[in-house]
Protein backbone atom coordinates (compact mmCIF):
# COMPACT_ATOMS: atom_id res chain seq x y z
CA UNK A 1 0.00 0.00 0.00
CA UNK A 2 1.05 3.49 -1.14
CA UNK A 3 2.13 5.72 1.97
CA UNK A 4 1.16 9.50 1.90
CA UNK A 5 4.59 11.66 1.53
CA UNK A 6 5.29 14.05 4.78
CA UNK A 7 4.36 17.26 4.36
CA UNK A 8 6.73 19.50 1.91
CA UNK A 9 7.56 23.05 0.87
CA UNK A 10 3.47 24.11 -1.60
CA UNK A 11 5.41 24.37 -4.88
CA UNK A 12 7.72 20.91 -4.03
CA UNK A 13 4.39 19.39 -3.27
CA UNK A 14 2.73 20.71 -6.57
CA UNK A 15 6.11 19.34 -8.88
CA UNK A 16 5.98 16.16 -7.64
CA UNK A 17 2.21 15.66 -7.85
CA UNK A 18 2.61 17.33 -11.74
CA UNK A 19 4.03 13.92 -12.35
CA UNK A 20 2.42 11.90 -11.11
CA UNK A 21 4.73 10.94 -8.20
CA UNK A 22 2.36 10.81 -4.62
CA UNK A 23 3.54 7.94 -2.60
CA UNK A 24 6.40 8.52 -0.89
CA UNK A 25 8.41 5.28 -2.46
CA UNK A 26 7.35 6.59 -5.93
CA UNK A 27 8.85 10.19 -4.90
CA UNK A 28 12.00 8.83 -3.01
CA UNK A 29 13.03 6.84 -6.33
CA UNK A 30 12.71 9.84 -8.23
CA UNK A 31 14.51 12.44 -5.51
CA UNK A 32 17.11 9.74 -4.80
CA UNK A 33 17.45 7.40 -8.32
CA UNK A 34 19.73 4.51 -7.52
CA UNK A 35 22.33 3.38 -9.76
CA UNK A 36 21.88 -0.37 -8.45
CA UNK A 37 18.46 -0.44 -8.97
CA UNK A 38 17.02 0.88 -11.76
CA UNK A 39 19.80 0.06 -14.22
CA UNK A 40 18.47 -2.80 -16.24
CA UNK A 41 20.83 -5.89 -17.19
CA UNK A 42 22.05 -5.19 -20.45
CA UNK A 43 21.48 -8.95 -21.13
CA UNK A 44 17.85 -7.89 -21.47
CA UNK A 45 18.28 -6.26 -24.40
CA UNK A 46 17.90 -8.54 -27.72
CA UNK A 47 20.81 -9.25 -29.59
CA UNK A 48 23.42 -8.93 -26.14
CA UNK A 49 24.84 -12.26 -26.13
CA UNK A 50 25.67 -12.82 -29.89
CA UNK A 51 27.01 -9.66 -29.55
CA UNK A 52 29.34 -9.81 -26.50
CA UNK A 53 30.01 -13.62 -28.03
CA UNK A 54 31.35 -12.44 -31.01
CA UNK A 55 33.05 -9.41 -29.31
CA UNK A 56 35.33 -11.69 -27.30
CA UNK A 57 36.05 -14.59 -30.01
CA UNK A 58 37.33 -11.12 -32.23
CA UNK A 59 39.56 -10.51 -28.72
CA UNK A 60 40.86 -13.82 -28.40
CA UNK A 61 41.87 -14.06 -32.32
CA UNK A 62 43.58 -10.55 -32.49
CA UNK A 63 40.48 -9.58 -35.29
CA UNK A 64 41.04 -6.11 -35.57
CA UNK A 65 37.69 -4.03 -34.88
CA UNK A 66 35.83 -0.91 -36.30
CA UNK A 67 33.91 1.29 -34.18
CA UNK A 68 31.93 3.03 -36.30
CA UNK A 69 30.16 6.08 -34.70
CA UNK A 70 27.26 9.06 -36.17
CA UNK A 71 28.74 12.13 -36.25
CA UNK A 72 26.87 13.70 -33.52
CA UNK A 73 27.25 14.56 -29.22
CA UNK A 74 25.40 10.88 -29.46
CA UNK A 75 27.67 8.53 -31.61
CA UNK A 76 30.46 10.91 -30.31
CA UNK A 77 30.98 10.23 -26.66
CA UNK A 78 29.35 6.36 -27.30
CA UNK A 79 32.21 5.92 -29.71
CA UNK A 80 34.74 7.19 -26.91
CA UNK A 81 33.04 4.51 -24.55
CA UNK A 82 33.49 1.61 -26.87
CA UNK A 83 37.37 3.02 -27.43
CA UNK A 84 38.30 3.22 -23.68
CA UNK A 85 36.41 -0.01 -22.80
CA UNK A 86 39.14 -1.10 -24.88
CA UNK A 87 41.77 0.93 -24.07
CA UNK A 88 41.69 -0.36 -20.53
CA UNK A 89 41.50 -4.26 -22.15
CA UNK A 90 44.47 -3.26 -23.54
CA UNK A 91 43.56 -4.24 -26.87
CA UNK A 92 44.88 -2.23 -29.68
CA UNK A 93 43.80 -3.84 -32.47
CA UNK A 94 40.79 -1.08 -32.76
CA UNK A 95 40.04 1.67 -35.24
CA UNK A 96 37.34 4.13 -35.64
CA UNK A 97 35.35 5.50 -38.30
CA UNK A 98 33.03 9.02 -38.06
CA UNK A 99 31.15 9.82 -41.73
CA UNK A 100 31.67 12.98 -43.02
CA UNK A 101 28.55 15.24 -42.56
CA UNK A 102 29.06 16.98 -45.42
CA UNK A 103 30.70 14.32 -48.07
CA UNK A 104 29.16 11.33 -46.94
CA UNK A 105 26.27 11.78 -44.65
CA UNK A 106 24.48 9.98 -41.52
CA UNK A 107 24.12 6.38 -41.86
CA UNK A 108 27.06 3.40 -42.52
CA UNK A 109 28.13 3.77 -45.99
CA UNK A 110 29.33 1.06 -48.24
CA UNK A 111 32.62 2.68 -49.54
CA UNK A 112 33.78 2.97 -46.37
CA UNK A 113 33.39 -0.72 -45.37
CA UNK A 114 35.64 -1.05 -48.57
CA UNK A 115 38.23 0.97 -46.69
CA UNK A 116 37.52 -0.78 -43.59
CA UNK A 117 38.19 -4.12 -45.36
CA UNK A 118 41.25 -2.61 -47.07
CA UNK A 119 42.52 -1.92 -43.87
CA UNK A 120 42.18 -5.33 -42.36
CA UNK A 121 38.63 -5.43 -40.64
CA UNK A 122 37.04 -8.01 -39.95
CA UNK A 123 33.77 -6.85 -37.17
CA UNK A 124 32.40 -3.37 -37.28
CA UNK A 125 30.49 -1.94 -34.01
CA UNK A 126 28.46 1.15 -35.29
CA UNK A 127 26.77 3.55 -32.74
CA UNK A 128 24.01 5.48 -32.42
CA UNK A 129 23.40 4.07 -36.82
CA UNK A 130 22.85 1.08 -38.46
CA UNK A 131 19.12 0.06 -37.94
CA UNK A 132 18.04 0.92 -41.44
CA UNK A 133 21.06 -0.16 -43.09
CA UNK A 134 20.40 -3.03 -45.58
CA UNK A 135 22.27 -2.81 -47.91
CA UNK A 136 25.49 -1.64 -46.27
CA UNK A 137 24.82 -4.48 -43.94
CA UNK A 138 24.76 -6.83 -46.65
CA UNK A 139 27.77 -5.67 -48.80
CA UNK A 140 29.48 -6.11 -45.41
CA UNK A 141 28.71 -9.65 -44.56
CA UNK A 142 29.69 -10.12 -48.47
CA UNK A 143 33.03 -8.60 -47.81
CA UNK A 144 33.54 -10.90 -44.86
CA UNK A 145 32.72 -8.52 -42.31
CA UNK A 146 30.23 -8.60 -39.44
CA UNK A 147 28.66 -5.66 -38.09
CA UNK A 148 26.92 -5.15 -34.53
CA UNK A 149 24.68 -2.39 -34.69
CA UNK A 150 23.95 -0.57 -31.23
CA UNK A 151 21.53 2.16 -32.00
CA UNK A 152 18.40 4.21 -30.37
CA UNK A 153 16.38 5.08 -33.35
CA UNK A 154 12.86 3.57 -35.07
CA UNK A 155 13.13 0.41 -36.53
CA UNK A 156 11.43 -0.23 -39.70
CA UNK A 157 9.73 -3.24 -40.95
CA UNK A 158 12.64 -4.58 -42.34
CA UNK A 159 15.82 -4.90 -40.75
CA UNK A 160 19.88 -5.50 -42.24
CA UNK A 161 21.03 -8.77 -41.51
CA UNK A 162 23.49 -7.52 -38.90
CA UNK A 163 25.23 -10.15 -36.60
CA UNK A 164 23.22 -8.59 -33.53
CA UNK A 165 21.23 -5.41 -33.73
CA UNK A 166 21.08 -3.41 -30.11
CA UNK A 167 18.53 -1.33 -29.76
CA UNK A 168 16.04 -0.68 -26.59
CA UNK A 169 13.40 -0.17 -28.61
CA UNK A 170 12.87 -4.19 -29.10
CA UNK A 171 11.46 -6.26 -26.69
CA UNK A 172 11.96 -7.30 -24.32
CA UNK A 173 14.30 -4.43 -23.28
CA UNK A 174 12.20 -2.30 -20.57
CA UNK A 175 13.56 1.07 -21.45
CA UNK A 176 13.03 2.24 -25.05
CA UNK A 177 14.20 5.70 -24.10
CA UNK A 178 18.07 5.14 -24.31
CA UNK A 179 20.27 7.10 -26.59
CA UNK A 180 22.43 5.57 -28.79
CA UNK A 181 25.76 6.36 -26.61
CA UNK A 182 23.74 4.63 -23.45
CA UNK A 183 23.11 1.57 -25.74
CA UNK A 184 26.87 1.19 -26.47
CA UNK A 185 27.53 1.98 -22.89
CA UNK A 186 25.25 -1.20 -22.15
CA UNK A 187 27.12 -3.24 -24.72
CA UNK A 188 30.12 -2.15 -22.97
CA UNK A 189 28.97 -3.50 -19.30
CA UNK A 190 28.03 -6.99 -20.81
CA UNK A 191 31.47 -7.06 -22.27
CA UNK A 192 33.15 -6.42 -18.68
CA UNK A 193 30.49 -8.72 -17.15
CA UNK A 194 30.85 -11.89 -19.16
CA UNK A 195 34.80 -11.60 -19.33
CA UNK A 196 34.95 -11.06 -15.65
CA UNK A 197 32.50 -14.31 -14.95
CA UNK A 198 34.98 -16.33 -17.60
CA UNK A 199 38.24 -14.87 -15.71
CA UNK A 200 39.75 -14.12 -19.09
CA UNK A 201 43.28 -12.89 -18.61
CA UNK A 202 42.43 -9.36 -20.07
CA UNK A 203 39.68 -8.09 -17.43
CA UNK A 204 41.78 -9.48 -14.28
CA UNK A 205 42.69 -5.60 -13.93
CA UNK A 206 39.24 -3.90 -14.30
CA UNK A 207 38.00 -3.38 -10.83
CA UNK A 208 34.17 -3.67 -9.95
CA UNK A 209 32.65 -0.74 -11.21
CA UNK A 210 34.53 0.78 -13.56
CA UNK A 211 32.58 1.21 -16.11
CA UNK A 212 30.74 4.02 -13.85
CA UNK A 213 33.55 6.09 -15.18
CA UNK A 214 32.17 6.15 -18.41
CA UNK A 215 29.54 7.52 -16.93
CA UNK A 216 30.37 11.27 -18.01
CA UNK A 217 30.39 10.32 -21.91
CA UNK A 218 26.90 8.57 -21.21
CA UNK A 219 25.35 12.01 -19.54
CA UNK A 220 26.68 14.08 -22.43
CA UNK A 221 25.30 12.04 -25.15
CA UNK A 222 21.62 11.26 -23.04
CA UNK A 223 21.19 15.29 -22.25
CA UNK A 224 22.66 16.55 -25.45
CA UNK A 225 20.52 14.30 -27.47
CA UNK A 226 17.20 15.38 -25.89
CA UNK A 227 15.89 11.94 -24.85
CA UNK A 228 12.89 11.81 -22.05
CA UNK A 229 14.97 12.28 -18.95
CA UNK A 230 12.51 9.60 -16.91
CA UNK A 231 13.30 5.89 -16.01
CA UNK A 232 17.16 4.71 -16.78
CA UNK A 233 17.73 8.25 -18.41
CA UNK A 234 16.92 10.16 -15.55
CA UNK A 235 19.98 7.98 -13.65
CA UNK A 236 22.24 7.98 -16.19
CA UNK A 237 22.15 11.76 -16.84
CA UNK A 238 22.11 12.09 -12.78
CA UNK A 239 25.15 10.07 -12.19
CA UNK A 240 26.78 10.35 -15.55
CA UNK A 241 26.93 15.05 -14.09
CA UNK A 242 28.22 13.48 -10.82
CA UNK A 243 31.04 11.76 -12.32
CA UNK A 244 31.41 14.53 -15.23
CA UNK A 245 32.47 17.08 -11.77
CA UNK A 246 35.39 14.70 -11.06
CA UNK A 247 36.79 13.28 -14.12
CA UNK A 248 40.08 13.01 -15.04
CA UNK A 249 39.24 13.39 -18.61
CA UNK A 250 41.97 15.46 -19.89
CA UNK A 251 39.82 16.59 -22.55
CA UNK A 252 36.69 17.55 -20.63
CA UNK A 253 39.49 19.06 -18.35
CA UNK A 254 40.90 21.15 -20.94
CA UNK A 255 37.73 22.46 -22.87
CA UNK A 256 36.14 23.61 -18.95
CA UNK A 257 39.33 25.55 -19.01
CA UNK A 258 38.96 27.05 -22.56
CA UNK A 259 35.54 28.02 -21.53
CA UNK A 260 36.40 29.69 -18.79
CA UNK A 261 34.48 27.24 -17.14
CA UNK A 262 34.29 25.21 -13.24
CA UNK A 263 34.02 21.33 -14.07
CA UNK A 264 32.67 20.81 -10.33
CA UNK A 265 29.47 22.97 -11.29
CA UNK A 266 28.56 21.56 -14.28
CA UNK A 267 24.81 21.14 -14.73
CA UNK A 268 22.20 19.74 -17.84
CA UNK A 269 22.75 23.07 -19.65
CA UNK A 270 26.00 23.74 -19.47
CA UNK A 271 26.16 19.99 -21.53
CA UNK A 272 23.23 21.89 -23.43
CA UNK A 273 25.21 25.19 -23.72
CA UNK A 274 28.25 24.60 -23.47
CA UNK A 275 29.94 21.03 -24.27
CA UNK A 276 26.85 19.56 -26.63
CA UNK A 277 27.63 22.47 -29.61
CA UNK A 278 31.12 21.94 -29.52
CA UNK A 279 31.39 18.41 -29.92
CA UNK A 280 28.62 19.09 -32.68
CA UNK A 281 30.55 21.88 -34.29
CA UNK A 282 33.77 18.92 -35.23
CA UNK A 283 31.52 17.79 -37.82
CA UNK A 284 29.66 20.36 -38.62
CA UNK A 285 32.40 21.86 -39.31
CA UNK A 286 34.68 19.17 -41.58
CA UNK A 287 36.31 18.14 -38.68
CA UNK A 288 34.44 14.85 -37.42
CA UNK A 289 37.32 13.28 -35.85
CA UNK A 290 38.12 15.75 -33.33
CA UNK A 291 35.55 16.19 -30.88
CA UNK A 292 36.17 11.88 -30.72
CA UNK A 293 39.95 12.63 -30.16
CA UNK A 294 39.46 14.93 -27.15
CA UNK A 295 36.79 12.69 -25.95
CA UNK A 296 39.43 9.85 -25.96
CA UNK A 297 42.94 11.60 -25.67
CA UNK A 298 44.81 10.55 -22.49
CA UNK A 299 47.23 13.24 -22.74
CA UNK A 300 46.87 16.40 -21.13
CA UNK A 301 48.93 18.90 -23.92
CA UNK A 302 47.17 16.81 -26.99
CA UNK A 303 44.20 18.12 -25.12
CA UNK A 304 44.72 21.71 -24.49
CA UNK A 305 45.59 22.16 -28.26
CA UNK A 306 42.20 19.98 -29.52
CA UNK A 307 40.10 22.21 -26.92
CA UNK A 308 41.46 25.21 -28.17
CA UNK A 309 40.99 24.22 -31.84
CA UNK A 310 37.32 22.68 -31.20
CA UNK A 311 36.32 26.50 -29.62
CA UNK A 312 37.74 28.13 -32.83
CA UNK A 313 35.62 25.88 -35.15
CA UNK A 314 32.31 26.88 -32.57
CA UNK A 315 32.99 30.48 -33.39
CA UNK A 316 32.96 29.52 -36.71
CA UNK A 317 30.05 27.72 -37.11
CA UNK A 318 28.11 30.31 -34.91
CA UNK A 319 28.35 32.96 -37.96
CA UNK A 320 27.48 30.72 -40.39
CA UNK A 321 24.44 29.74 -38.69
CA UNK A 322 23.68 33.29 -37.56
CA UNK A 323 23.71 34.55 -41.23
CA UNK A 324 21.28 31.42 -41.86
CA UNK A 325 19.11 32.08 -39.08
CA UNK A 326 19.20 36.11 -40.15
CA UNK A 327 17.69 35.04 -43.55
CA UNK A 328 15.40 31.97 -42.56
CA UNK A 329 13.82 34.43 -39.85
CA UNK A 330 13.34 37.51 -43.05
CA UNK A 331 11.55 34.60 -44.97
CA UNK A 332 9.25 33.37 -42.25
CA UNK A 333 8.11 37.39 -41.54
CA UNK A 334 7.11 37.61 -45.33
CA UNK A 335 4.67 35.04 -45.30
CA UNK A 336 1.48 35.53 -44.16
CA UNK A 337 0.78 32.35 -42.37
CA UNK A 338 2.39 29.14 -41.62
CA UNK A 339 0.64 25.81 -42.03
CA UNK A 340 1.65 22.60 -40.31
CA UNK A 341 4.52 21.84 -42.26
CA UNK A 342 7.44 24.72 -43.40
CA UNK A 343 9.89 24.34 -46.07
CA UNK A 344 12.49 26.64 -46.42
CA UNK A 345 15.94 25.88 -47.87
CA UNK A 346 18.77 26.86 -50.13
CA UNK A 347 21.09 24.83 -52.64
CA UNK A 348 24.36 27.07 -50.37
CA UNK A 349 23.50 26.34 -47.02
CA UNK A 350 25.39 23.63 -45.58
CA UNK A 351 23.25 20.51 -44.25
CA UNK A 352 25.19 20.02 -41.27
CA UNK A 353 24.16 23.38 -40.25
CA UNK A 354 19.95 23.31 -41.01
CA UNK A 355 19.45 21.30 -37.71
CA UNK A 356 20.04 24.43 -35.89
CA UNK A 357 18.40 26.85 -38.04
CA UNK A 358 15.33 24.56 -37.85
CA UNK A 359 15.43 25.07 -34.07
CA UNK A 360 14.86 28.41 -34.28
CA UNK A 361 12.30 28.31 -36.96
CA UNK A 362 10.49 26.06 -35.10
CA UNK A 363 9.96 28.87 -32.64
CA UNK A 364 8.06 31.17 -34.82
CA UNK A 365 6.39 28.72 -37.39
CA UNK A 366 5.24 25.87 -35.01
CA UNK A 367 4.32 22.22 -36.19
CA UNK A 368 6.94 20.75 -38.02
CA UNK A 369 9.65 22.82 -39.53
CA UNK A 370 12.47 21.70 -42.72
CA UNK A 371 15.06 23.08 -43.33
CA UNK A 372 17.10 22.04 -47.00
CA UNK A 373 20.57 22.44 -48.40
CA UNK A 374 22.95 20.98 -51.10
CA UNK A 375 25.83 18.65 -49.34
CA UNK A 376 29.65 18.44 -51.44
CA UNK A 377 28.18 15.56 -54.22
CA UNK A 378 25.11 18.07 -54.77
CA UNK A 379 22.47 16.05 -53.22
CA UNK A 380 19.19 17.55 -51.82
CA UNK A 381 19.53 17.09 -47.69
CA UNK A 382 17.25 18.00 -45.21
CA UNK A 383 16.77 18.69 -41.66
CA UNK A 384 13.26 18.90 -40.08
CA UNK A 385 12.08 19.95 -36.26
CA UNK A 386 8.86 19.03 -34.76
CA UNK A 387 6.77 21.10 -31.67
CA UNK A 388 5.48 17.55 -30.70
CA UNK A 389 2.11 17.68 -32.81
CA UNK A 390 3.60 15.98 -35.87
CA UNK A 391 5.87 13.13 -35.96
CA UNK A 392 8.87 13.39 -37.85
CA UNK A 393 8.88 9.87 -38.39
CA UNK A 394 5.47 9.16 -39.39
CA UNK A 395 5.39 12.36 -41.74
CA UNK A 396 8.87 10.70 -43.60
CA UNK A 397 7.21 7.39 -43.76
CA UNK A 398 3.70 8.92 -45.64
CA UNK A 399 6.14 10.57 -47.76
CA UNK A 400 8.14 7.43 -48.68
CA UNK A 401 8.03 7.53 -52.69
CA UNK A 402 9.26 11.25 -53.16
CA UNK A 403 12.16 10.89 -50.26
CA UNK A 404 15.55 9.15 -51.29
CA UNK A 405 16.38 8.10 -47.96
CA UNK A 406 15.23 9.34 -44.24
CA UNK A 407 15.68 8.77 -40.52
CA UNK A 408 15.09 10.30 -37.26
CA UNK A 409 13.54 10.78 -33.74
CA UNK A 410 9.55 11.46 -33.66
CA UNK A 411 10.92 14.74 -32.80
CA UNK A 412 13.56 15.29 -35.07
CA UNK A 413 15.15 13.87 -38.38
CA UNK A 414 17.12 14.21 -41.63
CA UNK A 415 15.97 13.48 -44.88
CA UNK A 416 17.37 13.24 -48.89
CA UNK A 417 14.98 14.69 -51.77
CA UNK A 418 15.33 14.28 -55.52
CA UNK A 419 16.29 17.53 -57.22
CA UNK A 420 13.25 17.41 -59.24
CA UNK A 421 10.98 16.93 -56.08
CA UNK A 422 12.26 20.18 -53.91
CA UNK A 423 10.07 22.78 -55.11
CA UNK A 424 6.91 20.69 -54.21
CA UNK A 425 8.09 19.29 -50.90
CA UNK A 426 6.14 21.66 -49.08
CA UNK A 427 2.65 21.27 -50.29
CA UNK A 428 3.56 17.17 -50.71
CA UNK A 429 4.39 17.29 -47.23
CA UNK A 430 1.10 19.57 -45.95
CA UNK A 431 -0.32 16.89 -48.10
CA UNK A 432 0.39 13.79 -46.37
CA UNK A 433 0.40 15.38 -43.33
CA UNK A 434 -3.21 15.60 -43.11
CA UNK A 435 -3.93 12.07 -42.78
CA UNK A 436 -1.83 11.63 -39.71
CA UNK A 437 -2.74 11.83 -36.32
CA UNK A 438 -2.30 14.89 -34.58
CA UNK A 439 -1.70 15.45 -30.73
CA UNK A 440 -2.31 18.77 -28.95
CA UNK A 441 -0.21 21.35 -31.04
CA UNK A 442 1.13 22.50 -27.68
CA UNK A 443 0.58 21.35 -24.57
CA UNK A 444 -0.45 23.73 -21.82
CA UNK A 445 2.25 25.57 -19.75
CA UNK A 446 1.99 25.57 -16.31
CA UNK A 447 3.84 28.84 -14.66
CA UNK A 448 4.01 28.82 -10.90
CA UNK A 449 3.67 32.18 -9.08
CA UNK A 450 6.24 33.18 -6.49
CA UNK A 451 7.16 36.55 -5.18
CA UNK A 452 10.42 37.71 -6.22
CA UNK A 453 11.98 37.73 -2.96
CA UNK A 454 11.56 33.79 -2.57
CA UNK A 455 14.12 33.77 -5.43
CA UNK A 456 17.59 32.07 -2.98
CA UNK A 457 20.12 29.44 -2.34
CA UNK A 458 17.60 27.90 -0.41
CA UNK A 459 14.81 27.94 -2.86
CA UNK A 460 17.37 26.89 -5.30
CA UNK A 461 18.31 23.90 -3.66
CA UNK A 462 14.55 22.85 -2.93
CA UNK A 463 13.97 23.21 -6.67
CA UNK A 464 17.79 21.12 -7.99
CA UNK A 465 16.18 18.04 -6.43
CA UNK A 466 14.29 17.63 -9.68
CA UNK A 467 17.10 18.03 -11.76
CA UNK A 468 18.66 16.91 -14.25
CA UNK A 469 15.96 18.66 -16.20
CA UNK A 470 15.23 17.85 -19.72
CA UNK A 471 12.26 16.16 -22.21
CA UNK A 472 10.04 14.34 -19.84
CA UNK A 473 11.14 16.62 -16.78
CA UNK A 474 10.78 20.04 -17.49
CA UNK A 475 12.26 22.71 -15.41
CA UNK A 476 10.19 24.63 -13.31
CA UNK A 477 8.36 27.66 -15.18
CA UNK A 478 8.06 30.16 -12.68
CA UNK A 479 5.78 33.55 -13.11
CA UNK A 480 6.79 36.86 -10.94
CA UNK A 481 3.81 38.92 -11.21
CA UNK A 482 3.78 42.77 -10.68
CA UNK A 483 7.74 43.16 -11.20
CA UNK A 484 9.54 46.38 -11.48
CA UNK A 485 11.96 46.72 -14.53
CA UNK A 486 14.76 48.61 -13.19
CA UNK A 487 17.13 48.26 -15.59
CA UNK A 488 17.39 47.10 -19.21
CA UNK A 489 20.76 46.37 -20.94
CA UNK A 490 21.77 44.41 -24.12
CA UNK A 491 25.12 42.89 -23.61
CA UNK A 492 27.61 40.72 -25.99
CA UNK A 493 30.19 41.61 -28.27
CA UNK A 494 27.38 42.59 -30.42
CA UNK A 495 25.14 43.34 -28.29
CA UNK A 496 22.64 40.55 -28.75
CA UNK A 497 21.80 39.38 -25.42
CA UNK A 498 18.88 40.68 -23.18
CA UNK A 499 19.73 41.59 -19.67
CA UNK A 500 17.14 43.34 -17.02
CA UNK A 501 17.02 43.89 -13.36
CA UNK A 502 13.90 43.15 -11.75
CA UNK A 503 12.64 44.70 -8.47
CA UNK A 504 9.73 43.56 -6.26
CA UNK A 505 9.36 44.53 -2.53
CA UNK A 506 13.30 45.70 -1.99
CA UNK A 507 14.49 42.33 -3.96
CA UNK A 508 16.47 42.67 -6.92
CA UNK A 509 17.50 39.57 -9.40
CA UNK A 510 18.81 39.69 -13.16
CA UNK A 511 16.91 37.94 -15.39
CA UNK A 512 18.81 37.27 -19.15
CA UNK A 513 18.01 35.87 -22.61
CA UNK A 514 20.57 34.89 -25.34
CA UNK A 515 19.72 36.41 -28.80
CA UNK A 516 17.15 38.49 -27.93
CA UNK A 517 15.81 41.74 -28.59
CA UNK A 518 13.13 43.64 -26.10
CA UNK A 519 10.75 43.68 -29.27
CA UNK A 520 10.58 39.62 -29.14
CA UNK A 521 8.86 39.55 -25.82
CA UNK A 522 4.74 39.56 -25.47
CA UNK A 523 5.48 43.06 -23.97
CA UNK A 524 8.52 44.85 -25.14
CA UNK A 525 10.27 45.57 -21.82
CA UNK A 526 11.16 49.58 -20.89
CA UNK A 527 12.92 50.42 -17.78
CA UNK A 528 10.93 51.77 -15.28
CA UNK A 529 7.86 49.66 -16.57
CA UNK A 530 6.25 46.69 -14.54
CA UNK A 531 5.38 43.43 -16.12
CA UNK A 532 4.60 39.67 -15.41
CA UNK A 533 7.79 37.96 -15.83
CA UNK A 534 7.75 34.32 -17.01
CA UNK A 535 10.76 32.78 -16.41
CA UNK A 536 13.06 29.63 -15.27
CA UNK A 537 16.04 29.96 -12.21
CA UNK A 538 19.55 29.03 -12.96
CA UNK A 539 22.70 29.26 -10.98
CA UNK A 540 25.35 30.75 -13.64
CA UNK A 541 28.98 30.18 -12.47
CA UNK A 542 31.29 32.12 -14.91
CA UNK A 543 34.88 32.80 -13.53
CA UNK A 544 34.36 32.02 -10.27
CA UNK A 545 31.37 34.22 -10.58
CA UNK A 546 27.95 32.34 -8.82
CA UNK A 547 25.22 34.61 -9.12
CA UNK A 548 21.14 32.78 -9.40
CA UNK A 549 19.34 34.85 -12.40
CA UNK A 550 16.25 33.82 -14.09
CA UNK A 551 16.17 32.38 -17.85
CA UNK A 552 13.49 34.74 -19.61
CA UNK A 553 10.26 32.91 -21.14
CA UNK A 554 8.66 35.59 -21.84
CA UNK A 555 7.38 39.38 -20.60
CA UNK A 556 3.39 40.07 -20.19
CA UNK A 557 1.66 42.95 -19.31
CA UNK A 558 -0.12 42.81 -15.90
CA UNK A 559 -3.33 41.33 -15.81
CA UNK A 560 -3.25 39.99 -19.78
CA UNK A 561 -3.68 37.02 -20.99
CA UNK A 562 -0.59 34.73 -21.56
CA UNK A 563 0.59 31.63 -23.02
CA UNK A 564 0.82 29.84 -19.54
CA UNK A 565 -1.48 28.93 -16.88
CA UNK A 566 -0.65 30.46 -13.35
CA UNK A 567 -0.89 29.06 -10.65
CA UNK A 568 -0.57 30.84 -7.37
CA UNK A 569 0.98 28.42 -4.35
Amino acid sequence: MSTAAPARDPLIRELLKARGLESEEAIERFLNPSYDDELHDPFLMRGMEAAVERVLAAMEKGERIAVYADFDCDGVPGAAVLLQLFQRLEYDAVESYIPHRHHEGYGLHIPALDTLKERGVSLVITVDLGTTAIEPVAHARALGIDVIVTDHHEPPAELPAALAILNPKFAPYPDPNLCGAATAWKLACAILAKGKERGLSAFASVNEGWEKWLLDLVGIATIADMVPLVGENRVLARYGLMVLRKTPRPGIGALMRELSADQRELTEDDIGFLIGPRINAASRMDEPELALRLLATRHPGEAAGLAKQLEGLNKKRKGVVAAMTREINKRLREREMHGAVTVLGDPEWKPALLGLAANGALETAGGVVCVWGRDGAGNIKGSCRSDGSISVVELFRAADDILTEYGGHHAAGGFSVPHDAIHTLEEEFARRVAALPREELSRAMTAYAVPLARVGQAFYDALAQFAPFGIGNEKPLLAFSNVTIAAIRQFGKAHEHLELTLEQDGARRKAVKFFAKPAEFSLAPSAGGVATILGELERSVFRGSVELRLRLVDIVSPGAPCRATIVSI
